[in-house]
């Protein structure tokens, strides 16, 4: 029996990287089938549009990677640091239990504070704030000159 060659584990990983992001090309694909035809902004573009794109991007970035994992040539990576992994996923927690009761701008604004602070940038009482002003002109923007509908709190119930 011969022992595993240095590497092989990165290029096994490279590999189940790559098959993944083919993998969900092909919900993505199969998601945008199952969408409407309506036109609404011109020729060939409506709701199928985008789903397209991101899958045809996906299924782009898995080829290049298994590409790039059969031929060897897998990348060193630097140890995956938790600390502000966690504050980034604290922060989109957040945002999902607050979205419903608190409002988008509320929501967003402590992911946009967690996920600053899992970057190293200020400290909360600032962040979050500045955040939910930034999420209050998105929501703004999106609900009264796009009209789309978002979750309304306290804060977009004002206007």
């Amino acid at each position: 029996m011969s022992a595993p060659q240095e590497g092989s584990g990165r290029k096994l990983g490279a590999i189940v990287v790559a098959v993944a992001l083919i993998a969900v090309a092909g919900i993505v694909a199969a998601d945008a089938i199952r969408l409407g035809t309506v036109r609404t902004f011109g020729p060939g573009i409506g709701p199928r549009a985008f789903p397209w794109a991101i899958a045809i991007g996906l299924a782009l970035l898995g080829l290049a990677n298994l590409v790039v994992a059969l031929k060897g040539k897998a990348v060193e990576t630097a140890p995956v640091e938790m600390g502000p992994a966690l504050w980034v996923i604290g922060g989109l927690v957040g945002q999902i239990a607050l979205l419903s009761f608190a409002g988008f701008s509320i929501a967003t604004g402590v992911l946009f504070g967690m996920t600053a602070r899992g970057f190293g940038r200020g400290p909360l009482w600032l962040t979050i704030p500045i955040g939910a002003a930034l999420s209050f002109v998105l929501y703004v923007i999106f609900t009264k000159a796009l009209a789309l509908t978002l979750p309304a709190g306290p804060l977009e119930k004002l206007v």
